[in-house]
């Protein structure tokens, strides 16, 4: 891994952009470790919730340094309408159509699901629930590892993005939290990026280019129009969206 990238100013904007998408679309994950955690006794929940987002973390890693290595696959596997298609077109092809699915579907559940209750029953065990938490993370962490490959060149961006993330989940879960919940826009804007990221990540994998500066723009772009709406919007009851998983008794 190099760290020449954390010197210019598009890995530093990739960093701090990828890392508070990462922070954002990460809270699902913070509530299921909460629930799960919650199974326990008290004097070991806040120790399953530490372990978890660190196996979260390690997870994330680990995925990331396989997908960052089979992108670097550019053999031609087989041809499209007269177009070579390499182990990289694959991996962007198949990554974007699954964060345009994920995030499609996300969207509509929070808009128009139905309340949900968590009914896996895990034994109130520290291994069981800690087994159960890695399970979960590696579903949590494929849009997460999908999303950092289509913003950032750089593995070591990517890396860092998410150490940081996982860091900030810890100490501030229940703060970042409270606000995702207090301003559900933020959430639906997150899984909006998620959107454009995949199409990006189709068009890559069939050849047509988009440099990454127009996508940190676009975001950003949304990200202050969501910002100048949350200063001025008059404080009320705020949108409730949909969860689909809840603990029992909710």
């Amino acid at each position: 891994m190099s760290f020449d990238a954390f010197l210019t100013a598009d890995g530093l904007i990739a960093l701090v952009t990828l890392t508070v998408l990462e922070v954002v679309l990460g809270i699902d994950n913070v509530i299921f470790i909460s629930i799960l955690a919650g199974k326990l006794p008290a004097a070991d929940q806040e120790r399953a919730r530490r372990m978890g987002l660190l196996a979260a973390m390690g997870m994330r890693i680990v995925l990331l340094m396989s997908i960052a290595w089979i992108v670097r696959l550019t053999q031609p596997l087989f041809t499209i309408l007269e177009r070579s298609i390499s182990g990289r077109d694959l991996i962007l092809i198949v990554g974007g159509l699954f964060l345009l699915f994920k995030a499609t579907r996300e969207i509509h559940e929070k808009l128009e699901g139905q309340e949900g209750h968590l009914s896996a029953r895990v034994a109130p065990t520290f291994a069981a629930v800690i087994t159960q938490i890695m399970l979960l993370d590696i579903v949590f962490s494929l849009d997460s590892v999908i999303t950092a490959v289509g913003m950032a060149d750089d593995l070591s961006v990517m890396v860092a993005a998410v150490i940081i993330a996982v860091a900030i989940m810890m100490f501030a879960a229940r703060p970042v939290s409270a606000f995702v919940d207090q301003h559900p826009t933020v959430k639906v804007l997150a899984l909006s990026f998620l959107l454009l990221i995949g199409f990006s990540l189709v068009a890559e994998g069939f050849g047509a280019h988009i440099p990454k500066g127009y996508v940190y723009f676009a975001m950003g772009f949304s990200v202050f129009v969501e910002m100048l709406n949350l200063r001025m919007s008059k404080k009320g009851k705020a949108v409730k969206l949909h969860d689909g998983y809840k603990p029992v008794g909710d």
